[in-house]
Parts: structure tokens; C-alpha cells; sequence
């Protein structure tokens, strides 16, 4: 964890330098000196990595909104497969049904997550912010991710039937 927000926030911070260009970050990224200074960001877990955190500053909508669209993400196309299983009269159409379901969790995390972390993010490049805050967020986010994933095993099966449900009246 604390590897991958150092590296991330970082990375964060020279993509906007590089003006929003992917390609060029990653070709940045990947030459010998920055790879070499990559290096001395790895570091194994520690509780005192979390000591700045402050758990009270974590947007509880913001952590809860997040974790359901990673859960939806984890369950779209596995019960929309499911379904098919369960409306076999329908299962192209509930196999089909995975895309629409990704859709909704794509729109749902530009509406809803991206503009927030692009906040912090440009704050921080901007000196508004604290690199702290952009920290709390990172490890917000990935353990607002990793409660999804494990959210997302309560809501396979009843997400399928949904699914196959719903393909009743899309045929």
C-alpha cells in the first residue's frame, strides 16, 4: 500500500504536468533515471504510515459510493453469465447485458468519484492542498475498492436475478 500511493500520487502530479497525456507519462515513466527513483519508494507496510491519517477528514459518502460501483463493477459481467444460466430463453441477451452493466458503473465513477480525487489532486499541484490529504484519499480508495470487491459477493446472486429479470424486457 504505502508503494503504491507514493508511486501513484506521484504519478498523479507529473500526468498533469505532462498536461493530461497518458503516453507521455508512461514513456517518462518507464526511462532508466525515473525507474531508478521509483525504486526508493518501495516500501513494505507500517503502522506508521497511517499515524498522520486522520480517519475523521475520509468522506464517508464519497468511501460508500465508491465501494458500491467497484461492486458493481466485480459482479457485471459474472451475473450477467449467471443469468444466462437463469433465463436461458434470454441468454444472449443477459450475456449482452454485462456491457450495460459496466456502462452504469463507468458513468457512475465520472459522475461521482473522478471529480473528487481530480480535486485533491489539482490542489495538491497547486499548493491549496496537502500531499497528506491526497494520501488519505489514495488509501481511501483502495480500501473503499477492496470492501466492494468483498460487497460485491452479496450482491452476485441477487444481481443476476436482477439481470435476469431486467432481460424480459430488453428482447
Amino acid at each position: 500500500m504505502p508503494t503504491f500511493i507514493a508511486i501513484f500520487s506521484r504519478a498523479i502530479i507529473h500526468l498533469a504536468e505532462e498536461r493530461g497525456s497518458i503516453l507521455t507519462l508512461m514513456r517518462k515513466g518507464f526511462t532508466l533515471p525515473y525507474l531508478k527513483r521509483a525504486k526508493k519508494h518501495i516500501h513494505l507496510p507500517r503502522y506508521t504510515y497511517l499515524k498522520d491519517m486522520n480517519w475523521r477528514d475520509i468522506p464517508i459518502k464519497l468511501f460508500c459510493i465508491n465501494m458500491l460501483i467497484t461492486a458493481i463493477y466485480t459482479i457485471g459481467v459474472l451475473s450477467a453469465l449467471y443469468a444466462a444460466l437463469l433465463a436461458p430463453e434470454r441468454e444472449t441477451t443477459a450475456v449482452m447485458a454485462s456491457g450495460l452493466i459496466n456502462g452504469v458503473a463507468t458513468i457512475l465513477l465520472i459522475v461521482f468519484i473522478d471529480p473528487k480525487i481530480s480535486i485533491l489532486a489539482d490542489d495538491v499541484i497547486n499548493k491549496k492542498g496537502s500531499y497528506i490529504n491526497l494520501k488519505n484519499a489514495s488509501i481511501m480508495m483502495v480500501t473503499s475498492r477492496l470492501l466492494g470487491t468483498l460487497l460485491a459477493q452479496l450482491l452476485f446472486i441477487p444481481g443476476a436475478k436482477y439481470v435476469a429479470w431486467f432481460t424480459q424486457f430488453i428482447v
